[in-house]
C-alpha cells in the first residue's frame, strides 16, 4: 500500500498492521474472541517506527508491504528521500521539534527484529525491512489479499485494550523511554491528535524535560493556540510530569481527557520506574565518587597538596567552578586553592575571590562568607557568579571556605548541596589532619635539628665532614646521631651512635646521651670511665628498650717521627668498627667491640689507639649503611671498604659522598633504617 507524507498516515498504519495481523492469527479482531498475539504488537511498534521516519525525513510519499507468512512477518518501508534512511534512523532527529533523544530506530528494531535489512534502488529508492518471528498457533494460510476495512472503527473495549495492553515480552525489551513512546502512540491512535509529547520534572532544577513524543508539531515546534490539552502524571515520588496533547481541529477534548486520564497511569509507573532508575544509579555513582574523593584526600597528609586537590574533586561534578580559602594567622582568609572548568576564566575569577587581590570579593560575597563562617548552614551568593558558600568544619570550629559555582544550565539541586555538604566534611578533616600532621612534622624536624651539631669545628689541617639520611621525612625523630665538640686546644670529641627506637622516647634519651657524655670528657675522665658513668645513668633510667650503641673517639694532634699527625683514641660500646682510608688507596676496620649501653649494669669496654697520618681519612656511620638491604642481600663491611677506598686521596665531604650514593645505588629508595656518616681527614 501506498500513504501520502502525513503524519496522520502512521495511525491509519498502525491499526491495518494490527487488524490485518489479528485476522490472519485466526483470533477475531483485538479484544473480541482471543488475545492478539504479543507479535502483533512488536511489529506495530517497529512498522510505526519505519513510517515515521518516512514521513519526518524524506518528506515523500512511502510504500509498505505487509507478508505475514507462517513462520515469520516481514515488513518493508520504500521512501524516494534524498537520503538513506537507516542513516537518519541511525541519528538523533530535531525536526519538527522532534526530541534528539527519540532517534533510535535502528537501536529498537535490533533489539526486537528476528532480522533486517536494507536496500537501494536504482531509481532513488530506499527500503528498510525487518523480520519477526509468529509465537502464536495455530499457524493458517495467509489471504490472497491484504485489504482491510481501513475505516473500521474500534469498540470502546478494543480501545481501552490498545491504550493499556502491552505485553511482558515487549515491555520487557524495550527501554522505559521507548515504552513511554509507544504507549503516547497509542494514544495519538486513538484521540487522533497531531502530537502527545511526555514532560517530566525530575526536581533537579533543569525544569521540564521532554521524555517521549508521538507524532510532530509544525514545522517550528509552535503548538496552536486552543489546541493544546495538559494531563498531569498520577507519580507518588519526586517526579512531576504531564502528558500533552495537540489537538486537530474538530477533535472531542473531552473524550481525549478521559482516554488520556486512562493511560496516565500507565505512564507513570513506567516514568517513575525510570527515574527511581535513574536515582539508584546516581547514588550509586555518588557513593563511589565519595569512596573515592575519601581515598584521595586521605593519601595526602601535605596541607598545600591536600588543598589543591579539593577543587579537582568538586569541578565539573558539583560545579563549573570551586575555591577554598583558609585562615592565616591572623584569621583573615586566604585563597589557598582555586579551580574553573574553562581554564581561561581563572584570572578573572582569581581576582575576584582573592582577598589580596584587586577589586577582590564583592560586598555581597564578603557578607555570604562571613555568615557562613560563623554559621553551620550553606548561604548563598550571586556575585561573580551564583554559588554556595560552606564551611569547613571540624569539631564544631570553622577552618576555612569552600565555594561553588552552580553547574551550567540549571541551580544546584538539593541532592548537589548534600554533595556539597559531604565533601566540605571531608575536606575539612583532611584539611585538620594535614595541618596536625605538618606541625608534628614540624617540631619532629626541629627536634631532630637540635640533636645533630649546627656546625663542624673549623680546624686548621684537620677536615670535618658529616651527613645525615633521615629513612622519611614525616613525623618520626630518629635515634642516630653525631656530635664533634672541642675539649682543649689541640682536643677534639668525635661521637656517633645509635639509639634504639624512634620518636619523643628516641630524642630524648639521645639527648641525654650526648650531652651526659659531653659534660663527662670535659671534667677530664678518661673515655672508658666517662662511658661507664654514662651507662650508670641510662640504666638508673630503668628502660632497657632504650639502649644505645656508641662509637666514641678522642682526636688528639701529635707529632710522629717529625710529622704531623692525629691520635686516635678510639672506644666502641656496641657501635660498629670504623674505617680508616690511608693514603695507599686502601681500607681497613679498626677498633674492638664493647658492651652496648643501658642493657646491663657492667659493661666490658676497650680503648685503642690508632694513629691518623696526613693524607687519611677515618669514616664513622651507623647500622643504617652496613644493614640497608636489597631483596635478603645486605650492603654489609666488603661493599662499605670497597666505595670508601674508591675516595682514596679525597676530601672528607667527597668520601662521606661516594659512600652515601654506593648505598643508596645498592638499594635505591629502600633502606628502611637512618643513616649518618661522619669523616675526619688530616690534611696534607
Amino acid at each position: 500500500m501506498r500513504f501520502p507524507p502525513d503524519i496522520r498516515s502512521i495511525r491509519l498504519v498502525r491499526r491495518i498492521i494490527h487488524d490485518v495481523l489479528a485476522d490472519t492469527a485466526d483470533v477475531g479482531s483485538a479484544g473480541v474472541g482471543g488475545d492478539v498475539p504479543d507479535f502483533v504488537d512488536d511489529v506495530v511498534l517497529l512498522a510505526s517506527e519505519l513510517c515515521e521516519n518516512a514521513v519526518l525525513h524524506a518528506g515523500t510519499a512511502f510504500d509498505l508491504a505487509v507478508v505475514a507468512g507462517d513462520d515469520e512477518v516481514t515488513v518493508a518501508v520504500t521512501d524516494r528521500g534524498a537520503g538513506a534512511l537507516e542513516l537518519q534512523l541511525a541519528e538523533p532527529r530535531q525536526r519538527y521539534g522532534r526530541a534528539a533523544t527519540h532517534g533510535r530506530g535502528l537501536t529498537l528494531i535490533a533489539r526486537l527484529a528476528t532480522s533486517w535489512g536494507t536496500r537501494h534502488h536504482a531509481d532513488g529508492q530506499h527500503t528498510v525491512w525487518f523480520t519477526v518471528a509468529r509465537r502464536s498457533a495455530p499457524r493458517v494460510a495467509v489471504p490472497e489479499t491484504l485489504v482491510p476495512a481501513h475505516e473500521r472503527t474500534w469498540s470502546a473495549a478494543e480501545e481501552a485494550r490498545w491504550l493499556l495492553h502491552v505485553p511482558s515480552s515487549l515491555a520487557r525489551r524495550l527501554d522505559p523511554a521507548d515504552l513511554v513512546r509507544e504507549l503516547a502512540a497509542r494514544l495519538r491512535d486513538v484521540v487522533d491528535a497531531t502530537a502527545v509529547v511526555v514532560e517530566v520534572d525530575r526536581g533537579d532544577g533543569s525544569g521540564a524535560r521532554e521524555l517521549a513524543r508521538a507524532g510532530a508539531l509544525t514545522l517550528e515546534g509552535a503548538v496552536p493556540p486552543g489546541r493544546s490539552l495538559d494531563v498531569p502524571l498520577p507519580t507518588t515520588t519526586g517526579l512531576h510530569g504531564t502528558i500533552r496533547l495537540v489537538l486537530r481541529e474538530g477533535a472531542d477534548a473531552v473524550r481525549a481527557r478521559e482516554l488520556t486520564e486512562l493511560i496516565a497511569g500507565r505512564i507513570a509507573i513506567t516514568a517513575e520506574s525510570q527515574f527511581l532508575q535513574e536515582v539508584d544509579q546516581r547514588r550509586r555513582a555518588w557513593t563511589t565518587y565519595l569512596v573515592e574523593a575519601s581515598e584521595l584526600l586521605g593519601q595526602s597528609l601535605d596541607l598545600d597538596m591536600t588543598v589543591a586537590l579539593v577543587p579537582q574533586l568538586v569541578v565539573p561534578r558539583l560545579g563549573t567552578w570551586c575555591a577554598v580559602l583558609l585562615p592565616e594567622a591572623s584569621r583573615r582568609l586566604r585563597l589557598a586553592a582555586i579551580a574553573h572548568a574553562d581554564e581561561d576564566r581563572l584570572p578573572e575569577l582569581r581576582a575576584v575571590l582573592d582577598p589580596d587581590a584587586v577589586p577582590g570579593p564583592p560586598p555581597q560575597l564578603r557578607d555570604r562568607l562571613a555568615a557562613a563562617h560563623r554559621g553551620a548552614a550553606p548561604s548563598w551568593f550571586s556575585e561573580p557568579e551564583d554559588g554556595v558558600a560552606v564551611a569547613l568544619r571540624t569539631s564544631g570550629t570553622s577552618t576555612g571556605m569552600l565555594l561553588v559555582g552552580r553547574p551550567a544550565g540549571r541551580s544546584h539541586s538539593p541532592e548537589d548541596l548534600l554533595l556539597i555538604d559531604d565533601i566540605a566534611r571531608r575536606a575539612a578533616l583532611a584539611v585538620h589532619n594535614a595541618r596536625t600532621v605538618g606541625e608534628h612534622v614540624q617540631v619532629s624536624q626541629t627536634l631532630q635539628a637540635a640533636l645533630l651539631p649546627r656546625a663542624l669545628p673549623q680546624v686548621p689541617q684537620i677536615d670535618f665532614a658529616a651527613e645525615y639520611l633521615p629513612a622519611s621525612t614525616g613525623a618520626d625523630v630518629s635515634g642516630d646521631f653525631y656530635d664533634v665538640v672541642t675539649v682543649g686546644p689541640q682536643q677534639w670529641l668525635v661521637t656517633i651512635g645509635d639509639v634504639c627506637g624512634k620518636g619523643a622516647r628516641a630524642a630524648a634519651r639521645t639527648g641525654l646521651v650526648r650531652d651526659v657524655l659531653r659534660a663527662l670528657v670535659r671534667e677530664g675522665r678518661p673515655l672508658v670511665r666517662a662511658i661507664e658513668m654514662l651507662n650508670d645513668v641510662m640504666v638508673e633510667a630503668g628502660d632497657p628498650q632504650q639502649f644505645c650503641t656508641l662509637a666514641v673517639v678522642m682526636l688528639s694532634r701529635a707529632e710522629h717521627e717529625g710529622w704531623s699527625a692525629v691520635t686516635i683514641d678510639l672506644v666502641l660500646a656496641g657501635h660498629a668498627q670504623p674505617v680508616v682510608i690511608r693514603d695507599d688507596g686502601t681500607a681497613e676496620l679498626i677498633g674492638r667491640f664493647g658492651t652496648a649501653l643501658g642493657l646491663f649494669e657492667a659493661v666490658d669496654l676497650h680503648c685503642t689507639r690508632h694513629l691518623l697520618a696526613a693524607g687519611e681519612t677515618l669514616l664513622l656511620y651507623t647500622d643504617g649503611v652496613t644493614e640497608c638491604r636489597r631483596g635478603t642481600e645486605q650492603f654489609e663491611e666488603k661493599r662499605l671498604l670497597e666505595a670508601a677506598a674508591a675516595a682514596s686521596g679525597t676530601s672528607a665531604a667527597r668520601l662521606v659522598a661516594t659512600v652515601r650514593e654506593a648505598v643508596q645505588r645498592f638499594a635505591p629508595g629502600s633502606c628502611s633504617d637512618d643513616i649518618a656518616l661522619l669523616a675526619v681527614r688530616v690534611e696534607p
